[in-house]
């Protein structure tokens, strides 16, 4: 005898389904609700404050239950995937009308974090998911936003902060690892940002994948690519052909920031409120449109090492600065594109709708005026950027001719086809409309046949065409009218006729079939555009670098920014430099501009002065210029010549990891190890008043120890700002120490911030003044200030490190060699075609 099943037919096919899912929170399709059953349910009802109810299945209990409405799902799902949470939608497969027994339902889609399309996107964000991979001594990063098509792979050396540091770049929402990989590499990071981890270990390499991998020559990180396609495809359930070709990405062109870096320089949030306003991203992000908006954040994240990339686009905003009338045209005309990346993400998965079509075609409409101002620009490098650009009019004769101007947002319920596009479709209009029209008399020639002015015929979906008749007029009603009683009604009576009957069929069998039709059409249009997918991808590239450059060219007019040059001497020379956020915030008139100065002989910039005086904003200042500089971006200031930076190094401002557990203090020591430890003699590094987190004289020995590390082994560019006053006879016995102050005029103890940075040192720091400032009570700062007398008798003498010179021998040039190759951006021939050029040169030594 069978044994009976626990649970309804339909409970069971839930729970086989959910078999293969335990990670993910199923929504199973029930007629217009998707529902959840057991913890799943339990779950939801806690994340989304919904009724959690019961569900009579066949056992003795009845199984927990919640579900939302199929056409507000998309609401529900972005809070739960914001939450962490994979969400598997399960569909029906079958019409039900023609299912023999139980409806069939399987996962159409498992959306994550990292895999969304659609839902919970920000405009001017990529939505990055990652696979990390580890061969030897270096990691391989591959990187996909599924919404734009954007695929990447970097090789990075075995460095776990290197590695959380071009994660956290990327912003990436999702990693996907093999189940060999100790995911503790990263784990900084995912606890800190909430971020999931998925496995897939499927990197087998195939012919399926030749398009994506044209460029990739290195198997592992093909593999690395591989396994995060296989993990989208099998997620996504469907091809994924509109994704780009991977792009390698050569980590040696891009000047290097690690996490702490972009916090500290607040580039794309603030460090306090983590909100855009405030900071650099803020100030340049003038974008008309997504995809501009998405590329400057890249810019800024990711500056340039590569002169002659940096200069291309200068020469860009040059270009735009030269011409209002070509700047103003531009914008206007992107204020018509819409998000032409993630358009044709949709077209190509397979879920766009009319409106983005109709918004396709309306962006397509403004490129032949923006390639037309381009080319009447008679500027070389704005003429060279129009004849990149295809203006695709096929596809705007397409869409015109096809789509309604006001298309619905379903594509299953007909209304999308405008008429003359296909014949077949006509017939079936002309049809319908022939029926409708002969219904709509039917209603004035029945009023005159039974004299009942008051008669209407009318349509519901439940009972189709009807004759309403009122209670009071029934008994006019004559048997040889031929009105069959269809519906009782409190006040009327609804009737069918023979005829209407026979019209209502033509009608409505009509319509289902322009609603089959309309959609096979509509697909046959999506599939034909696919075709151009390649074309309007590479389209949306140029127009996002327009977009950018207009919008830096016109932050650099209103905010009046300089071109910076370059040199090969080592020099950062800013004169009146700004903080380009600091004084949008606030009056120009009394923002007080600073020169900087170093070079390789004076390279360490010791700064002293009040807190509240200016360090950290002159500091931070320098560093965004050279970002600015390095993005290929004009700079607040009145004149600037610099070096290509390597890489920023900072440590700025206390704060304390309360995840990892790790106080200000040894926060600020991990931030310092890092910079140490990476920067070069091409570097920038910046420390705000480093040892502040422990005892007075703790702190002053590591930060007396560091400045002679940098002056001696580093030799980084370095500002370096401190209240140990000590610190400043450095000077005298460093090389590359320079002592500046900001100023400060005092009188009758009250002081005055001058904002001014001065050569030489400051004599005291001003706290009791600044607390005077604060309004604390008089009678404790006058205290203060006869204890700060005592302190100051006790003299501490600062001794410096002998410092021996060596001298240059061939190692130091072998050395500067190596140091000069990236390793991992070397193919296997130009490796042993280096080392073999290595070995020549030691052999002769």
């Amino acid at each position: 005898m069978k044994e009976k099943a626990p649970y309804t037919p339909m409970m069971m096919q839930y729970l086989e389904i959910k078999k293969d899912y335990q990670d993910a929170l199923v929504f199973y399709r029930l007629g217009d609700f998707y529902e959840l059953f057991f913890e799943d349910a339990k779950t939801a009802s806690k994340e989304l404050e919904l009724v959690l109810t019961g569900r009579d299945a066949g056992a003795k209990e009845r199984v927990p239950m919640c579900g939302v409405p199929y056409h507000a799902v998309n609401s529900y799902l972005e809070k739960l995937v914001k939450k962490g949470y994979k969400v598997a939608i399960v569909e029906q497969l079958e019409d039900p009308a023609l299912a023999k027994g139980i409806v069939k339902r399987d996962v159409v889609q498992v959306i994550t974090p990292g895999t969304l399309i659609s839902v919970g996107l920000e405009e001017s964000s990529n939505n990055y998911i990652a696979s990390v991979d580890v061969s030897g001594s270096f990691y391989i990063i591959a990187y996909c936003d599924l919404s734009t098509g954007e695929l990447g792979v970097m090789n990075l050396e075995k460095d776990e902060d290197r590695l959380v540091s071009e994660l956290d770049a990327l912003d990436v929402s999702e990693i996907v690892i093999s189940s060999t990989f100790d995911k503790n590499s990263f784990s900084s990071l995912t606890l800190r940002k909430s971020i999931i981890v998925s496995y897939e270990d499927n990197d087998e390499v195939t012919l399926d994948y030749n398009a994506i991998l044209e460029d990739i020559k290195d198997i592992r990180q093909m593999r690395t690519i591989v396994r995060l396609i296989n993990y989208l495809v099998n997620t996504q359930k469907r091809n994924l052909d509109y994704i780009k070709k991977a792009s390698i990405v050569k980590t040696n062109q891009f000047l290097n920031m690690d996490s702490y870096t972009r916090m500290n320089l607040e580039l794309t949030r603030t460090i306090r409120s983590e909100d855009r306003y405030g900071s650099l991203l803020w100030v340049l992000d003038k974008t008309k449109t997504a995809m501009g908006g998405r590329l400057i954040k890249n810019w800024i994240v990711k500056p340039l090492y590569d002169l002659e990339k940096i200069n291309y686009r200068l020469d860009l905003i040059e270009a735009f600065n030269d011409s209002f009338i070509v700047r103003k045209e531009i914008e206007n005309n992107l204020k018509e594109v819409y998000d032409l990346p993630r358009i044709i993400a949709r077209i190509g998965y397979g879920n766009a709708n009319g409106k983005d079509l109709i918004q396709l075609s309306n962006s397509l409409k403004a490129v032949p005026n923006i390639k037309q101002v381009l080319l009447n620009s008679e500027i070389d490098v704005l003429i060279d950027l129009a004849n990149k650009v295809d203006t695709l009019d096929d596809i705007v004769n397409l869409i015109e001719n096809s789509i309604v101007d006001n298309p619905p947002l379903s594509i299953k319920e007909g209304g999308l086809i405008k008429r003359g596009f296909n014949k077949d479709l006509d017939e079936l209009y002309s049809l319908s409309e022939g029926g409708k029209e002969w219904i709509s008399n039917l209603e004035i020639k029945e009023r005159e046949r039974t004299g009942i002015k008051t008669l209407r015929v009318g349509f519901n979906k439940v009972f189709g065409f009807y004759i309403e008749v009122s209670k009071g007029a029934t008994s006019l009603i004559k048997d040889e009218y031929g009105y069959e009683r269809k519906q009782t009604l409190t006040n009327s009576e609804r009737y069918i006729t023979p005829e209407l009957k026979e019209k209502e069929a033509l009608v409505l069998q009509a319509e289902e079939k322009i609603v089959k039709l309309e959609y096979e059409i509509f697909n046959s249009i999506r599939e034909e555009i696919k075709k151009w997918t390649l074309k309007i991808q590479s389209l949306a590239d140029i127009l996002a670098l327009i977009d950018v450059v207009r919008s830096l060219s016109q932050v650099s007019i209103d905010n009046q920014y300089v071109r910076p040059t370059f040199n090969n001497e080592g020099i950062i020379d800013i004169k009146e430099g700004r903080h380009p956020v600091i004084e949008k915030v606030m009056n120009r008139n009394v923002y007080v501009s600073n020169d900087v100065y170093l070079d390789n002989d004076n390279y360490v910039l010791l700064i002293t002065g009040p807190n509240m005086g200016g360090k950290s904003t002159f500091m931070r200042q320098v560093g965004i210029s050279v970002v600015l500089a390095q993005m290929g971006c004009f700079i607040p200031a009145k004149s600037a010549s610099l070096c290509l930076v390597d890489g920023i190094y900072t440590r700025i401002g206390a704060s304390d990891d309360l995840v990892s557990g790790q106080s200000t203090f040894m926060v600020e020591m991990i931030e310092a190890n890092n910079a140490l430890k990476n920067a070069t003699e091409k570097s920038l590094i910046i420390f705000d008043e480093l040892g502040r987190g422990t005892s007075t004289y703790d702190g002053m020995a590591l930060a007396q120890a560091i400045i002679e590390y940098i002056s001696v082994n580093v030799k980084a560019k370095t500002l370096f700002s401190t209240h140990y006053h000590e610190l400043t006879k450095l000077e005298e016995s460093l090389n590359g120490v320079i002592n500046i102050h900001v100023e400060v005029f005092e009188e009758n103890n009250q002081i005055t911030f001058l904002y001014k940075v001065k050569k030489g040192s400051s004599n005291k720091s001003y706290g009791i003044n600044v607390a005077r400032l604060a309004n604390l009570p008089e009678k404790l700062l006058v205290r203060a200030n006869d204890i700060l007398n005592e302190l100051e008798q006790r003299k501490v003498n600062v001794t410096p490190i002998k410092v021996v010179e060596k001298e240059r021998n061939d190692d130091s040039l072998l050395i500067k060699t190596l140091k000069e190759v990236d390793p991992l951006t070397l193919s296997p021939l130009e490796a042993l075609n280096f080392l073999y050029d290595l070995h020549q040169k030691v052999k002769k030594m």
